[in-house]
């Protein structure tokens, strides 16, 4: 095999590049987030004068914008409690049973994700409609669980397979009970995913627009489909600071996923056991005899 060494000339020009390309799509959020501050009530950029008038703007008496925000984060809490539930359920299917048919159960978790969103919302709002729960928080949460729920299975599956199964089995052979394994090695073990895959959960319900469109009543409409509410009729500056508080939830909430991939992951289980299979474990039973 050919080996290409990397030169001088081919290591700056990937720099450049690579910046290029990460300026270009910083582009937009860096140009929301100042003209959020700007002055001008057509969101000119760049402003020619600065103000915090259009955050004051959003928490004002009689403003929608506080309901809204309420009941998205109201919302997204009880999508992350649905999808933690479900997923984590899911993925131990998949990962540690004997499930007939896995690749096909697992084609079919993964199917919101490939139908588009408007079908999904249609079909969600022919389900509540005749049960009289259209505007409902928590069929609005149970719509967005199940654009949720799959990227948990994802995030849930590739921890429970990051975890040593050899673990489980020598606490199951000194007697412990299912659920003493998973709530004394599992759980803790999974926990980096588990909070990753809630706040992967939690932003995915915060900026869901067609279901809540579909779902939300007059009473009951979420931050995404204020926005458009208000968007369709004028032009309301005060769009671009809600934006820009999306935008800090978002960043928020990576900086959150980078820490606990840092502060967790399989490092925790590293030295428990040898990595050679089988290294061991004539030893344990031997003990245990």
């Amino acid at each position: 095999m050919i080996e290409l060494r990397a030169t001088l000339a081919g290591r700056i020009t990937l720099a450049a590049f690579s910046t290029l390309i990460l300026l270009f799509l910083a582009l937009p959020i860096v140009v929301i987030v100042v003209t959020s501050f700007g002055k001008d009530a057509f969101g000119t950029f760049p402003p020619h004068a600065w103000t915090f008038g259009w955050y004051k703007q959003l928490f004002a008496d009689g403003s929608k914008w506080p309901a809204a925000l309420s009941l998205s984060a109201l919302v997204a809490a009880m999508t992350t409690a649905f999808s933690l539930i479900l997923g984590m359920t899911a993925a131990t299917a998949l990962v540690r049973s004997d499930l007939p048919l896995r690749s096909v159960v697992y084609g079919l978790v993964l199917a919101p994700l490939i139908i588009p969103q408007v079908v999904i919302a249609l079909g969600l709002f022919l389900l509540f409609e005749p049960a009289s729960m259209l505007g409902s928080p928590v069929a609005i949460a149970l719509g967005h669980t199940v654009l949720a729920s799959p990227i948990a299975v994802m995030i849930l599956m590739a921890t429970l397979k990051g975890i040593d199964e050899r673990l489980e089995d020598a606490a199951a052979g000194m007697g412990a009970g299912r659920l003493t394994i998973w709530r004394r090695i599992t759980l803790p073990l999974a926990m980096p995913g588990l909070v990753a895959a809630g706040i992967f959960a939690f932003i995915t319900s915060f900026d869901e627009f067609f279901i809540s469109q579909f779902l939300s009543s007059v009473d009951t409409v979420t931050l995404p489909v204020q926005v458009f509410n208000v968007l369709q009729y004028n032009v309301d500056p005060s769009v671009t600071a809600v934006s820009a508080i999306l935008i800090a939830v978002a960043v928020v909430a990576l900086v959150l996923v980078a820490v606990v991939r840092g502060l967790g992951g399989s490092g925790r289980q590293d030295g428990l056991l040898p990595t050679e299979p089988g290294v061991g474990l004539p030893a344990v039973s031997e003990t245990a005899s």
